[in-house]
């Protein structure tokens, strides 16, 4: 490590092996796939036509799409080839299938729960919802006001996992949202492993 002449701090690689091999553990890639999973839906007794797909084979395909950022169609051909690959005969949905079952998907979370109680640790973040971009924001100005929500995240200080989320308007503190981040994981005590996603929403 050495100062330059413009007074930044260079640092010089020296352990060369650990940082390729960092480097290459970056494109690793896993996926487990549990042969007991409920690929199929259950029959429900309800009159009508069932569902052939359970929810949660339609929260791994667009786990799929989010992980690898493609559209549907390419998404499903990558889940019949992971499922191929696996030695699973299971069908895969047709893309018109996923965009429909997603608006009402039931989206489950799987966690770890803490082993002595649950110390939460409380952040926010802004997330931009409507506006101009920032590179003709910086150009040309501003023509119109952007709009912010404000996103509250309850982290479990042990296993490092989102517990709960509240979104709120720009104006609303990190104090006043904890009472609300607290309560969320309290509704959902006595289950383990998976559960849905808890959120609260305040404000327009």
């Amino acid at each position: 490590m050495r100062e330059t002449s413009w007074g930044r701090v260079k640092y010089r690689t020296t352990n060369w092996k650990a940082y390729n091999a960092a480097l290459k553990a970056r494109g690793e890639l896993t996926i487990w796939l549990d042969r007991d999973m409920q690929w199929l839906a259950q029959p429900t007794g309800k009159r009508g036509r069932c569902q052939k797909f359970s929810d949660a084979a339609i929260q791994f395909c667009l786990t799929i799409k989010c992980l690898f950022g493609q559209p549907l169609r390419q998404t499903l051909g990558l889940v019949e080839s992971l499922l191929g690959m696996a030695g699973l005969d299971w069908p895969v949905p047709d893309y018109s299938t996923v965009c429909r079952r997603q608006k009402s998907l039931d989206v489950q979370v799987r966690y770890r729960a803490s082993d002595k109680g649950l110390h939460m640790l409380a952040d926010s973040t802004g997330i931009k919802f409507l506006g101009e971009g920032e590179w003709k924001t910086k150009k040309h100005g501003a023509q119109r006001r952007r709009q912010w929500r404000k996103v509250h995240l309850g982290i479990d200080a042990q296993t490092l996992q989102i517990r709960a989320i509240a979104v709120t308007t720009n104006e609303v503190g990190d104090s006043p949202m904890a009472a609300d981040l607290v309560t969320i994981p309290r509704q959902s005590r006595g289950h383990s492993g998976c559960e849905p996603l808890k959120a609260a929403v305040r404000g327009r």
